[in-house]
């Protein structure tokens, strides 16, 4: 493979484009063009030559040291430390839950009752029909409860059969699409392809003809300097103006990003400023509100007075010393009883789950049903059919739920069609787009492969080779530029 480039932006697009059919047979081809033609050689004891005129044919230097990269070692260091720092951390890690709990045990014992979580029960939610005619049928077997539960039972399932008919016809359906939008994508790629075909061929016969004149004229005079600077001086020097500019980059992006977590905090630490200014003015509004109330309180209004205070201290959070303040100019009997009820309440850390819903104090499991299902208003019509708004609400219900599911899928079906033809479309721009970067990056890798010859041909032309011998070197510079990699099949 090293012969042949498989990365190139063709190669990668027929890939994709192709079956595997196709794809295991465009590989075999491939790898066996590569092996007539570049591995296996022809026994030619007749065409022997020494070993001079070989590195003339072959452009060979003698002095080509190896890439630096090709004597690079790996520094990383193999470790046990990271198997042994997450062996400690999930052991410590227990160690720290075992010790919150011996912890939390050891406080229970001397929590104040009013800073105490409430417990909790087991509170059973029955949201599917199908489960709640069920609970229903063993709970209170009777004839409506199981002829209700078994049409429930009924309609889920013809429910389900009528929803895997459909999703199967709607992926039927939109595979069939799919086959017809791939067809036009191939058929269109046919131009694409042809267009980098035919762009890689006229890149090679100009690389030909410019070379053939650049060499002709160099056999014809003799230079008195070396005009080109070599490939590899400008790789480093491209590579080296690179790396410097990912650095500033780098260097940007750190203080941008320290200025904007200074700026972001100092912002932080403003609003929370303004939010505690805000949060006095409420109090002291609510304060004025409260001191109104009780200035204006009469037996008339004590009832209400009492509701109005108690949601004002509530929501100020008022201390009992403060309440007290508060409403000293009252003369209720019950304002003491008032006062510590309302204090107790203020500093409890929880409240109550109303009963209904969270079940009584007891630890017993509670059940209740909350159903949002088009199935419910069966269940209800078959408990009672002589009710006709019940038919009504199960007939609509089942007809809206129905229509919903088909429009959707055919939204979706329709949906998905549409994606997958802007897809095909968006696909053919792009490698009509990639058409001219592909022959950009063919055109580079040719140039990488060559210029390295045209310097050592300029080398050995300034050392005073003999014009026949440069003469062959030119012709297989030539013959490389016509035949060699990068391979304009790919």
């Amino acid at each position: 493979m090293a012969i042949s480039p498989l990365h190139d932006a063709e190669t990668l697009r027929q890939q994709r484009n192709l079956t595997n059919s196709q794809k295991r047979a465009n590989m075999e081809t491939r790898e066996g063009v590569l092996v007539n033609n570049f591995i296996k050689d022809k026994d030619c004891p007749e065409c022997a030559i020494n070993l001079n005129d070989t590195m003339d044919t072959l452009v060979i230097s003698k002095n080509t040291a190896m890439p630096e990269k090709l004597y690079e070692q790996d520094k990383a260091k193999k470790s046990l430390m990271p198997i042994s720092a997450l062996a400690l951390g999930v052991m410590g890690v227990i160690a720290g839950v075992a010790g919150l709990v011996h912890h939390t045990s050891k406080i229970n014992l001397t929590m104040d009752s009013l800073k105490r979580v409430p417990p909790t029960v087991r509170n059973v939610a029955i949201n599917s029909e199908t489960i709640q005619a069920l609970y229903r049928i063993v709970e209170c077997p009777n004839y409506k409860t199981i002829q209700a539960g078994v049409g429930v039972f009924s309609l889920t399932a013809m429910a389900f059969m009528g929803k895997t008919f459909f999703d199967g016809f709607k992926d039927v359906w939109v595979r069939k699409k799919e086959a017809d939008i791939q067809k036009n994508l191939q058929e269109k790629l046919i131009s694409i392809e042809t267009q980098s075909f035919a762009g890689k061929i006229q890149i090679t016969r100009s690389m030909l003809s410019q070379k053939a004149i650049e060499l002709g004229k160099y056999l014809n005079y003799e230079p008195k300097q070396r005009h080109h600077e070599t490939f590899k001086a400008l790789m480093f020097k491209g590579a080296e103006n690179k790396d410097n500019k990912k650095d500033n980059g780098y260097l940007l992006l750190g203080l941008a990003t320290v200025a904007g977590i200074v700026g972001l905090g100092f912002l932080s630490l403003k609003l929370l400023t303004r939010s505690k200014g805000h949060l006095e003015n409420f109090i002291k509004a609510t304060n004025n509100e409260i001191s109104k109330i009780v200035k204006n309180s009469t037996s008339e209004t004590k009832a209400q007075d009492m509701a109005n205070l108690e949601n004002l201290f509530k929501t100020a959070e008022t201390k009992e010393d403060a309440i007290r303040e508060f409403l000293k100019p009252l003369n209720w009997s019950d304002k003491e009883e008032y006062i510590k009820r309302l204090s107790r309440e203020i500093n409890k850390s929880t409240v109550d789950a109303n009963i209904y819903c969270g079940g009584g104090k007891t630890p017993k499991p509670t059940f209740y049903s909350h159903v949002d299902d088009y199935r419910a208003f069966l269940y209800n019509y078959l408990l009672d059919t002589d009710n006709k708004q019940f038919r009504a609400l199960f007939l609509g219900t089942t007809g809206l739920t129905a229509i919903g599911y088909g429009g959707k899928l055919a939204g979706d079906a329709i949906k998905e069609v549409q994606v997958k033809k802007l897809n095909a479309e968006t696909e053919a721009e792009l490698q009509q787009r990639l058409v001219s970067t592909e022959l950009k990056n063919f055109k580079s890798k040719k140039d990488s492969a060559i210029q390295p010859l045209m310097d050592e041909f300029y080398k050995q032309a300034r050392e005073g080779k003999p014009k026949e011998e440069l003469k062959v070197m030119a012709e297989n510079i030539l013959f490389e530029i016509k035949n060699g990699p990068p391979f304009v099949y790919s």
